[in-house]
């Protein structure tokens, strides 16, 4: 019997999940609205069903407001509060403005003569050092405004601080903004900035929901497949991720019934969007497992894109692209390959417990996907038909995986890329003792 991801099922699913359902960002009842869709879902298609819940911060602002002087003048500008950040208690928050080449300007000796009480215009959004950002909060800002220079864009779009970095240094209210806001503002010369932030965050819960298709030998070990169902804030996520959470439903409707050897375990984790809080909370609650029965992890993150080119992260052996590309090609997709360590999407946690790797996306620009975390990451931004022949091959080559009295690869970590994979996984998470 052949494999089919039927094309409508998917456009059904995301249908809920962006509509019905919309923004699920970590912790808040839409990501438990769509947890409890991605469970019975499962249910139906023929898995058991479980889940594990997980201490998160919940992003819970009721309103954010930034101007900035310029001439004389106070000016509006849009703002998206980082998660994991604090808001200003509903106050203004008043401070020069400063802008910090972040690339470059982590080299001067003393950052705290130069950003104490200021509002620094951070140029990046992404702090990928531990020391910087020790460093940058030591020099007691009064606030951050991000710029992601990777999208020169009009709309900020929404993304959180690291959860280790902000447990173990602290925060400041950081805000990101558009990059071409930050653009004018150096143009003509802005000299303060003020912002407003009714809310913050809040303690909350989480949710993987894990869907078991049981092998025939115990022996043979897991095939883990993952992808997250929480979104950035203000955006439904139709590519990023609901393209996965609707493939992994559909993946479980055409694998339940085949004979299997080795068990698959299917993963919808939540809180990805604050740095794979949720694969993260599943690897270290079953780490002595993944070393016994892991043999590899397949993750699916935001591969639906009308334009662009499917790209595969391979983490693990080098024979992993001979194991998987066949299977693509058969259905008539090709992937750009990358051994690069990314630890921006779930499938790295496992690899930090040693566990090969993939990682399928779908680029559209260099920089990513131009709609990335933005609001209109919606439906007309995915194309159910290129997702389901995606998710023929996955399920083409889980299948015969999960049958194989071999696998055809080594379930290891290769030792040029484990010196990297542990870099990453102590400074961006806090290591083993989080």
């Amino acid at each position: 019997m052949p494999l089919i991801v039927e094309a409508p099922r998917l456009e059904s699913h995301l249908r809920v999940l962006t509509g019905e359902i919309g923004v699920r960002l970590a912790g808040t009842p839409g990501e438990a609205a769509a947890a409890a869709y991605v469970a019975r879902e499962l249910a139906a298609a023929g898995a058991a069903v479980g889940r594990e819940e997980f201490p998160v911060q919940a992003r819970a602002v009721q309103s954010e407001e930034l101007e900035v002087c310029i001439d004389g003048g106070w000016h509006k500008a849009a703002c998206s509060l980082f998660a994991n950040t604090p808001g200003t208690e509903g106050r203004w928050l008043e401070a020069p403005l400063e802008f910090f080449e972040a690339p470059t300007d982590y080299q001067a000796i003393d950052l705290k003569a130069r950003l104490q009480g200021k509002l620094v215009l951070h140029l990046g959004c992404h702090i990928e050092s531990r020391e910087h950002y020790r460093r940058l909060i030591e020099a007691r800002p009064a606030g951050l405004l991000m710029v992601d220079v990777r999208y020169p864009g009009t709309v900020p779009l929404a993304d959180s601080m690291f959860p280790a970095y902000t447990r173990a240094v602290g925060a400041v209210p950081a805000l990101n903004i558009a990059y071409q806001d930050a653009w004018q503002w150096r143009q003509r010369g802005a000299t303060r900035a003020r912002i407003r932030v009714h809310g913050g965050m809040r303690p909350a819960t989480s949710a993987n929901v894990i869907a078991e298709l049981p092998g025939s030998d115990s022996a043979a070990g897991v095939i883990y497949l993952g992808g997250h169902h929480d979104t950035q804030a203000g955006s439904v996520g139709a590519d990023d991720n609901g393209s996965a959470t609707a493939g992994l439903i559909e993946l479980v409707r055409v694998l339940a019934p085949r004979p299997r050897r080795r068990t698959l375990r299917l993963i919808s984790f939540g809180a990805e969007e604050q740095l794979s809080v949720g694969s993260t909370a599943y690897v270290r609650r079953h780490r002595a497992e993944l070393a016994r029965n892991g043999r590899v992890m397949f993750n699916l993150d935001s591969f639906g894109s009308w334009l662009g080119w499917n790209t595969m992260v391979a983490n693990g052996p080098a024979e992993l692209r001979a194991a998987v590309a066949p299977h693509f090609s058969r259905h008539g997709q090709h992937l750009q390959w990358t051994r690069e360590i990314v630890p921006y999407a779930d499938h790295f946690p496992f690899v930090a417990a040693g566990i090969p790797g993939l990682y399928l996306g779908r680029q559209n620009c260099t920089a990513g996907r131009f709609f990335h975390h933005r609001p209109d990451d919606d439906l007309t931004r995915v194309d159910p038909v290129r997702m389901a022949a995606l998710l023929n091959a996955v399920a083409d080559c889980i299948d015969d995986w999960a049958t194989a009295a071999t696998l055809p690869f080594a379930t290891a970590i290769p030792a040029d890329q484990q010196a990297a994979v542990d870099a990453c996984w102590e400074d961006l998470f806090g290591g083993w003792g989080g």
